[in-house]
């Protein structure tokens, strides 16, 4: 009778979880259209960063002592990339940062570098390079004094006036670095209000040199430029930088000495740190009118990579902050006029005057993202968005379709219940990694629950390949097409399900590693009862193939 009992309270929650409305986790799959892969992000709130497959499964996450601050990327050994925030009192802003660690793929920080004191901070985005440096975008104070000795209009000046620079860090060891490369904002003004000071010009006569007084989003905010991306060409040894405040995209040559990234002259270019192209908004260089104006505080400018559309062009997300037409974000791809030796033909200002691929919303209006956010383009054509500021990933295809999307599950407490409305879950860029990436060679990609709490049961298909390459086609159900209890175990566990034979199912478990487990199982009608005695403490994964379908889930064995 007690066991009678115990089944009935079974089969009742499993149904009242069938009747809850999906809010977030996946919200849409249209299998055969999306591009298949995994989906790394580390909410802004959160401590964690998470893998996903497409149909929204946990399949890896790292833990961190600090929020994100705010780019994480994976690298081609396994390894992730990762800025943290170390709460700088000085440089308190969007965007903040502070800390870069590289953590193995068993959650090892096998390396980490601080920037942040009171003088200068890390923030926002870094980039790797092929050489295994990585470039990142870095704050630096300047007093008052300092800024007013370059022309800087002292009516407009706050306390102190944030500029920014670029590092290149070699890692040393577990936690230093040598600086091997870097280009400072602070070599490259020009102004037109001290004419005493040597950087004192007609700022419409050099859209090469930042224009020290340009209004931005207001003449006495500190962080008058606030850049929010980085990328790196090796084919072009350029960096590509965005700039919030300034609503533009620059490129500057790396070629450059340190010395030489100091000067106007030197490096591949010739121009030494100079500006060799820049797009967006030729208002901050004298050279138009607000109607000249294509972006709109954007992010995530980036350079689309060889053997993908428009490979060579320039995808941003186009946040749409003040954009005259509305509120409302876009994807925007630019191709510029460069030739083969990197050299650009900007003769008119803002060239080219048109986008070779924009994408919005049928009604404008209903895609929107005030602030972080990104976008990445696919081998076949499929675009992956992260609209930031509400937590919301989702892929269009070729023709400007839907066809997945993925609401962030993990706010500031944790992991939300599935049917409550996403708050907090904001994340600044989703990135999305191919199943034959070698970061993953060697490494166990076992599918196991959606990250919301009580998730819905669901289909899922999922068209899926080796790490070799090899396709192979499974359907995924969520874990509540049967229920594992109790869970976490300490000797024996339980799989109920009305839904599964298990008679003629076919049931694996695996542990972290991915090595499969054998445990001695007795059948009982709608359930089967498993001795776990065997087991060492942890977290395993479990697959059954029932009726031509796949059911994945993880359980844990307490110590």
């Amino acid at each position: 009778m007690k066991k009678n009992i115990s089944l009935l309270i079974l089969v009742s929650f499993f149904f009242s979880l069938r009747s809850t409305a999906q809010t977030i986790g996946l919200m849409q799959h249209d299998s055969g259209t999306i591009d298949t892969g995994y989906v790394l992000f580390s909410p802004i709130a959160s401590t964690k960063t998470f893998l996903i497959d497409k149909c929204g499964k946990e399949v890896h996450e790292w833990n961190s002592t600090y929020r994100p601050g705010q780019a994480v990327y994976l690298l081609p050994d396994g390894n992730l990339l990762r800025t943290g925030n170390t709460n700088n009192t000085t440089f308190v802003s969007g965007g903040q940062g502070g800390i870069i660690e590289k953590i193995d793929w068993n959650g090892n920080v096998i390396w980490s570098y601080t920037i942040s004191s009171n003088t200068e901070c890390q923030h926002h985005d870094i980039k790797s390079l092929p050489n295994g440096n990585v470039l990142a975008i870095v704050w630096e104070s300047k007093t008052i004094a300092e800024a007013i000795a370059e022309g800087r209009d002292p009516s407009w000046m706050p306390n102190t006036l944030w500029s920014e620079k670029i590092i290149e860090l070699q890692p040393v060891g577990s936690d230093s670095a040598n600086i091997v490369w870097e280009w400072h904002v602070w070599d490259h003004l020009i102004q037109e209000f001290d004419s005493t000071k040597n950087n004192f010009g007609l700022v419409g006569l050099h859209p090469e040199l930042l224009h020290l007084n340009f209004p931005g989003i207001g003449l006495a905010n500190y962080d008058w430029l606030h850049m929010n991306s980085i990328d790196y060409s090796p084919q072009l040894d350029q960096v590509l930088l965005s700039s919030h405040n300034f609503n533009e995209v620059w490129i500057i040559d790396h070629s450059t000495t340190t010395a030489e990234a100091a000067s106007h002259t030197g490096g591949n270019s010739g121009k030494g740190g100079d500006l060799l192209y820049r797009w967006g908004n030729p208002q901050t260089y004298n050279n138009g009118l607000m109607p000249d104006k294509k972006l709109f505080g954007q992010h995530n400018a980036h350079w689309i990579t060889s053997g993908l559309p428009y490979e060579g062009s320039i995808l941003v997300f186009n946040n749409g902050a003040g954009r005259p037409a509305g509120s409302f974000s876009s994807i925007d791809i630019i191709t510029t006029p460069v030739n083969a030796q990197g050299e650009y033909n900007q003769t008119l200002p803002n060239a080219p005057a048109s986008l070779t691929w924009t994408y919005e919303a049928p009604t404008p209006t209903d895609f929107y993202s005030s602030n972080i956010s990104g976008a990445q383009i696919f081998e076949n054509g499929n675009v992956l968005i992260c609209s930031g500021a509400k937590g919301t990933f989702f892929e269009i295809d070729s023709a400007k379709n839907t066809v997945w999307k993925y609401i962030n599950p993990i706010g500031a407490t944790g992991a939300m219940t599935q049917g409550t409305t996403a708050s907090q879950n904001n994340c600044f860029r989703a990135e999305f990694y191919p199943m034959n990436f070698s970061g993953f060679v060697g490494h166990s990609l076992i599918a196991g629950l959606p990250l919301e709490i009580n998730p819905l049961p669901y289909t899922c298909e999922l068209d899926t390949a080796t790490n070799t390459g090899v396709g192979i086609k499974n359907v995924f159900s969520s874990i509540n097409d049967f229920i594992i209890y109790p869970n976490p175990s300490n000797g024996e566990f339980k799989l109920f399900s009305l839904d599964i034979d298990w008679e003629n199912a076919e049931i694996k478990i695996y542990d972290l590693s991915g090595r499969e487990i054998f445990l001695p199982a007795i059948l009982s009608n709608s359930e089967i009862q498993f001795n776990s005695i065997s087991l060492n403490s942890g977290i395993y994964f479990i697959s059954i193939f029932s009726k031509g379908e796949i059911y994945r889930s993880k359980f844990a064995i307490a110590e």
